[in-house]
């Protein structure tokens, strides 16, 4: 494949970035050809199947080959699709999401089999889907998912067109025994939330906040589709300039987890749907280290945080795109056409 690349400077910095990022093909195919054809087989599903919206974020039995079916060479094929996928900080919330079944082994002094034979801790224990035959033309999807994460993305006309539902979540928020002692994956997204819901006024926070009590989980849980969540908060427009900045660092830190061209696309589909459209809702308490919740809401987007188990140490965060979630909207059309 012949790669053009453009130049183009931020901050006075030169970058080089290669226009066929997006395509994640040929890493997808690297992947399945390092496969035999029996863990193949266990890797690939029919784009249209329904285990692309099986999404699951806890730690139960899942289809799909994991870390432990593969050597080094189809582990290293597996990783450089994952790390295309995303940014580097991204990638880097995905490693440290499984570094922490090491510590959960610990806290919990438990680590049990789970009804598949497999460890219910265990940072080995994830999986790769692929959906369709990845093409540099057609339409197809991929899926990393396991405990804590359920990252799914589907790709047409040699890009992504979409990257969600993409969930996170960290166990401990912050981690307090010696193993990994003060981590806190998702700290950006906590400090944040908190920043812009301590900077709000006291008539501000009577729109933003509509509970003293938080969510006990996200309240799109892995449902496939989102729908009668109701719109409240405080809208984008009614903050102040450094509200709204703060406000735009953290919509960023979710968007910046893709790989940059997606989350640049994805950002002017957000734009283009109305910043000030969107709403920063919250509930719970106003300090950490105790239940709360907030979300970004508008026409098109949906981001949740939820920290309320086990003493607001235990975060769940996701994005979903109500146009496109699992790139159905593209994917409708697509039928469509091939029908005619």
């Amino acid at each position: 494949m012949i790669k053009k690349v453009i130049l183009f400077t931020v901050l006075g910095i030169s970058l080089m970035v290669n226009v066929k990022a997006q395509d994640l093909s040929e890493k997808a195919n690297t992947f399945l050809n390092s496969l035999p054809d029996g863990l193949r087989s266990q890797t690939v599903f029919p784009l249209d199947d329904a285990e692309r919206y099986n999404m699951n974020y806890v730690p139960i039995p899942r289809k799909g080959p994991t870390f432990h079916e593969f050597n080094e060479t189809q582990k290293s094929a597996a990783l450089q699709l994952l790390r295309a996928s995303l940014s580097r900080e991204g990638y880097k919330k995905t490693n440290e999401i499984r570094e922490l079944e090491n510590v959960l082994i610990l806290i919990e002094n438990n680590n049990y089999l789970m009804p598949d034979g497999k460890l219910r801790r265990d940072p080995l224990n994830y999986h790769f889907s692929i959906f369709g035959t990845p093409s540099a033309s057609e339409a197809w999807g991929w899926r990393f998912e396991g405990h804590h994460m359920s990252l799914n993305f589907t790709s047409g006309n040699g890009k992504i067109i979409s990257g969600t539902p993409f969930f996170l979540g960290s166990n401990p928020g912050i981690v307090k025994i010696e193993e990994q002692y003060g981590k806190q994956v998702l700290k950006k997204e906590s400090d944040l939330g908190f920043t812009l819901v301590n900077s709000l006024n006291e008539s501000q926070l009577k729109k933003a906040k509509f509970s003293d009590v938080a969510p006990a989980e996200i309240i799109t849980e892995n449902s496939r589709k989102v729908k009668g969540i109701p719109l409240k908060g405080i809208p984008y427009d009614e903050l102040n300039t450094t509200q709204q900045k703060v406000f735009m660092e953290l919509l960023d830190v979710y968007i910046g987890n893709y790989i940059f061209e997606f989350s640049e696309t994805f950002r002017e589909k957000i734009k283009k749907a109305g910043f000030e459209n969107l709403h920063f809702a919250w509930a719970g308490s106003l300090k950490e280290g105790v239940a709360n919740y907030y979300r970004i809401h508008g026409p098109m987007l949906l981001i949740e945080f939820d920290n309320t188990q086990n003493n607001a140490n235990h975060v769940h965060t996701v994005i979903r795109d109500f146009t496109n979630d699992y790139a159905e909207d593209f994917l409708q059309e697509h039928y469509k056409k091939e029908h005619q």
